[in-house]
């Protein structure tokens, strides 16, 4: 084909780069007499008649929304045309190399050149959002480093072509399945967090020089992308903590563009990143009116139901919480279609039980290691009642939930209780072990709308017998407070040494999980129980 006249005027010269979508060419433009890069849709070989005129169509469609973008750092498109039935892009031409390349010549890329380079991916990647083009396939491989120094990023809307099912070969998944969102692979509609998403793991694979979710194949890939966090990196410097909020799982709480690129512009001149803690807002308004009353007099009040009247009987007990159900997707077929899967409710994040997971949580006096520590940003609280926390924020406000004789229960909330900490102080507990009053404690939770355990297991945590309990549930429009829809919670429970039963407990959306239930793991590491009266 080297040789070949195309569109009756670009001449190739030779293959400079290939991929699972296309080939690229250097070719000669004979009627403005240019270098020119032509890239070949070699999907289009694999698809029926009837799919290749939709690949077409499509083809430049997004090859116009790709040259609506004016920046310097997007490569242009200058035209699409067909040619032996298949469309072909030319684009402008770039002498360098990719900085996949880069990576895989040189091991790895300095911090601060892998945050210049990250900038100007990230300007390219706003102009794109301004004019309504998602790029969904960032990668290293699409972002090149020219011999004049400029940082570009090329194949906007092209690589990848989302809702047809027919364009890929047998068994083959369109597009670096490592580098896709979670959301993008859990099958909801990809948005501009999602090329943020993608971002941070080209960064992550520019400083480390390895990928941070590829595993043996497309399947335990994507599980990865969804269930597991990426190894700490090693090499990231200041630039690690702008790759661990670019790498959160819920697109919500990820650094908005604007954010993003002042953290990386921090880190390109040298600077320490002040990277901020984002929360999902409510989603509705409070509603006003009285609160009703909870009547039964033998159960510990759920955290979203109003505190019940007091009753000269036993002592309201506490609520607890479950251990997270990991949804991951699989490909099927050879079409590449994306389902949902449940895998082992019992696994944690790092592939250890949640017994272990807790066991390992450091006393007050330990020395934990870097991994363990509580991050310099959390603010530490040392409460009236007697025990002492560390939370994300000064936004965190304390409230007294109730004192019911000897149990004492302390919120802490930085937006009305929509995420919610709550700390139970029982100096004279029912239950000798945790795990059976967490039992008892479910029971009573039966009622709420659509509840389900995610685990709930005996485990040590600060060298005591304790148990972790983690549930889901859906609060009604019906029910008290502004939180309703899919809700998650998860509980620490234990007895100390001088027989004082703590709980500790939170919850929030389903929808930004992820970030609560890590915020509670280092919510455990900073726990200190104190003396209570």
């Amino acid at each position: 084909m080297q040789g070949r006249l195309v569109g009756g005027r670009y001449r190739l010269t030779e293959t400079i780069g290939s991929g699972g979508m296309g080939r690229v060419w250097r070719a000669h433009d004979e009627v403005l007499h240019r270098a020119v890069a032509i890239k070949e849709l070699t999907a289009a070989l694999y698809v029926s008649d009837n799919d290749q005129a939709v690949l077409l169509a499509r083809t430049r469609a997004e090859a116009r929304a790709a040259a609506r973008i004016n920046h310097s750092a997007v490569v242009t498109v200058h035209d699409v045309l067909e040619h032996d039935g298949r469309p072909w892009i030319v684009m402008e031409l770039v002498e360098g190399r990719s900085l996949a390349d880069a990576v895989k010549e040189r091991g790895r890329v300095e911090p601060a050149e892998a945050a210049r380079v990250g900038l100007w991916v990230l300007r390219a990647l706003r102009a794109a959002h301004t004019a309504g083009v998602l790029h969904r396939d960032v990668k290293p491989g699409n972002v090149l480093l020219a011999d004049d120094g400029r940082v570009l990023l090329t194949d906007f809307g092209i690589a990848q072509i989302d809702g047809d099912t027919t364009i890929t070969r047998t068994g083959e998944v369109v597009g670096s399945v490592d580098y896709l969102a979670p959301e993008r692979v859990r099958g909801h509609d990809p948005g501009p967090a999602s090329d943020l998403w993608a971002l941070g793991a080209t960064l992550y694979t520019a400083v480390e020089g390895t990928s941070p979710f590829r595993r043996t194949s497309p399947l335990s890939t994507m599980q990865a992308v969804v269930e597991e966090h990426p190894a700490e990196p090693r090499y990231a410097g200041a630039l690690g903590p702008v790759i661990t909020a670019l790498l959160r799982k819920e697109p919500a709480v990820r650094p908005a563009s604007d954010e993003a690129e002042r953290l990386l512009a921090e880190v390109a001149d040298g600077r320490l990143p002040q990277v901020t803690e984002v929360l999902v807002p409510p989603a509705r308004q409070p509603r006003t009116g009285p609160a009703r009353q909870e009547t039964r007099a033998h159960s510990r009040p759920h955290p979203f139901e109003p505190a019940p009247a007091a009753v000269p009987t036993r002592r309201w007990r506490r609520m607890r919480t479950p251990a997270l159900v990991v949804a991951v997707a699989a490909v099927v077929g050879g079409a590449g279609a994306v389902v949902v899967q449940q895998w082992d409710d019992g696994r944690s994040r790092d592939g250890a039980s949640p017994s272990v997971t807790s066991s390992v949580t450091p006393g007050p006096s330990d020395s934990p290691s870097p991994r363990e520590s509580v991050p310099d940003t959390w603010v530490r609280k040392d409460d009236p009642a007697g025990f002492s926390l560390s939370l994300p924020s000064d936004r965190w406000q304390r409230e007294v939930f109730g004192v019911q004789g000897d149990l004492t229960q302390i919120d802490y909330t930085p937006d009305g209780g929509t995420h919610l900490v709550r700390i139970a102080v029982d100096t004279s507990p029912d239950f000798d072990d945790p795990y059976e009053h967490q039992l008892d404690l479910e029971e009573q939770l039966q009622r709420l709308a659509q509840y389900q355990r995610v685990t709930m297991e005996k485990n040590t945590y600060r060298d005591r017998e304790g148990s972790l309990w983690e549930y889901t549930w859906t609060a009604l429009e019906t029910d008290p407070g502004d939180y309703a829809g899919p809700r998650r919670a998860v509980e620490e429970m234990y007895l100390s040494r001088d027989g004082v039963e703590y709980a500790i407990y939170m919850s929030g959306p389903a929808a930004d999980w992820e970030t609560t239930r890590e915020q509670f793991d280092t919510l455990l590491l900073s726990w200190r129980p104190g003396n209570p009266a």
